[in-house]
């Protein structure tokens, strides 16, 4: 499928109208799907009344915007009125949120086509969509193998163009890592920037709601099309957003030249040997392209994923107290009194994962271990925030791999949980000190699976991210590459 820039060149030509576009992606959606399983839902209805409508205004003569009949993907724990919302739980099946997220509201007030809800881990928790309580998504490039997660479903739609355009949440890394797993373009914001407000939380103080993409201007224009302040949300950051797409250039050569800084962390045991020789080989091109190459130390960093499995399950502990059977989603029909009531509908709506989350978290927060587990992980999160801070005020944009590994075969993690929560390893730490990163192709294992590189930038420097990712996707060919998947 083609860029957003080129396909709303058709459509404001008139040689493509909206709706074949719609009905190409849904096309392509029905022959994968077997296979894929991306989507938990198709909203092929939908998609084609939204297509009828931008065709209806360029019959009219009325201006469209950029995203205007393009189809997009929207991972299913974003709210979506009227329409299925499971978070890939059994506790909501049947749920049908009353409102609209704010960036779901946003993309359909720019034109833009709703296909489908992703497949993700559910309520977000895992990094192989294995966890789903509905399918398990298969990775594009290798369909033995897992796309990531917990976005996998938003990742390998894109990679297998089933829609141009998809929506993730990053918690820890659900973006960036299936980005690399998939081979696509994969943007966690700022912590702030883009609305959360919708988004059925997991562990608030880390999510973030980004763009998946097969190239870097997709992103940027997905990006600024979702980005802003937003009364909704008190997180959400009051800041001008800027054109991003105006920050893309073929080179990094400026008067002041920029510096990338490599964090030495992230490299040497447990880093995979093709992965390493990919990353080393992009920086290589970053510093050809301009860029001045700097060698920066993060000591904190591999504290990332101990931190992380405490802060986050003690937050989702919390926010999934919500689903107890009373207010929306399953109820048990068994129970004889209410304590039953909360116990049987929990133990039958939550998967293996989530229960292990919320009795970690639950546990950690409990009166005898809060300060021994909870507060020392915010004490060593706030360390590894002020690692970031020293590096950068030595570069301008950090870099490492998006993950140690390649995508691994499906089913060969399930049943170790820690080996499981390591393949975070690289991003968990930009959530926990709410940066920016992006993950984009830089090569290929000798199996054909896609390896990606990682840009972590300054707070509210998604700019200089777009930069370099685009000066580097320009000068090479991996964003070119597609699966053999038919």
């Amino acid at each position: 499928m083609a860029s957003i820039r080129e396909l709303h060149e058709q459509l404001i030509k008139k040689e493509r109208s909206a709706v074949e576009i719609t009905q190409e992606a849904l096309d392509r959606i029905q022959a994968l799907e077997p296979k894929l399983h991306s989507f938990l839902s198709v909203t092929a209805q939908q998609a084609l009344d939204q297509a009828r409508a931008v065709d209806a205004k360029i019959a009219a003569g009325e201006e469209i915007g950029i995203l205007a009949g393009i189809p997009i993907g929207i991972k299913d724990n974003m709210c979506t009125k009227g329409i299925r919302t499971t978070c890939g739980s059994r506790i909501l099946e049947n749920f049908i949120p009353p409102y609209e997220s704010t960036v779901t509201q946003k993309l359909a007030l720019a034109g833009a086509v709703m296909v489908g809800k992703t497949n993700l881990d559910e309520f977000a928790m895992g990094s192989s969509t294995e966890n789903s309580a509905y399918q398990v998504t298969a990775n594009p490039w290798d369909l033995s193998r897992v796309p990531g997660g917990s976005s996998g479903g938003s990742a390998a739609a894109v990679a297998a163009d089933e829609c141009v355009v998809s929506l993730g949440s990053d918690t820890g890394g659900s973006i960036r890592q299936p980005a690399s797993f998939c081979g696509v373009v994969g943007m966690k914001p700022t912590y702030g920037l883009v609305s959360r407000y919708g988004l059925v939380a997991y562990a608030s103080s880390l999510d973030q709601i980004g763009p998946f993409a097969r190239t870097v201007e997709d992103a940027t224009i997905l990006l600024n099309a979702i980005a802003g302040h937003d009364p909704k949300d008190s997180t959400s950051l009051k800041v001008q957003v800027p054109d991003y797409s105006a920050s893309l250039r073929p080179d990094l050569k400026a008067r002041k030249k920029l510096r990338i800084g490599v964090i030495k962390e992230t490299f040497g045991e447990g880093l995979d040997s093709e992965v390493e020789k990919a990353v080393t080989a992009a920086i290589d091109q970053l510093q050809s392209l301009g860029a001045e190459i700097h060698i920066v130390s993060c000591p904190r960093f591999r504290y990332g994923v101990p931190s992380y499995y405490i802060i986050a399950p003690s937050e989702a502990s919390a926010n999934l107290a919500r689903y107890d059977g009373v207010k929306y989603g399953l109820r048990s029909p068994d129970a004889d009194n209410l304590l039953s009531m909360y116990n049987r509908t929990r133990a039958a709506g939550f998967g293996a994962e989530v229960k292990r989350r919320i009795m970690i978290g639950t546990y950690a927060l409990s009166a005898g271990y809060y300060d021994a587990y909870y507060l020392k992980a915010q004490k060593v999160r706030t360390l590894i925030k002020e690692d970031f801070e020293k590096a950068f005020e030595l570069v301008d944009i950090l870099v490492c791999p998006t993950s140690p590994t390649t995508a691994f075969q499906a089913g060969e993690k399930t049943t170790d949980p820690l080996s499981m929560y390591l393949t975070d390893l690289m991003t968990i730490p930009v959530n926990l000190a709410g940066l920016p990163g992006l993950s984009l192709p830089c090569g290929f294992d000798h199996k054909g699976l896609p390896i990606g590189l990682q840009l972590i930038g300054k707070v509210l420097r998604e700019d200089q991210l777009f930069q370099v990712a685009y000066a580097y996707e320009q000068s090479t060919t991996w964003h070119l590459h597609k699966p053999n998947i038919a």
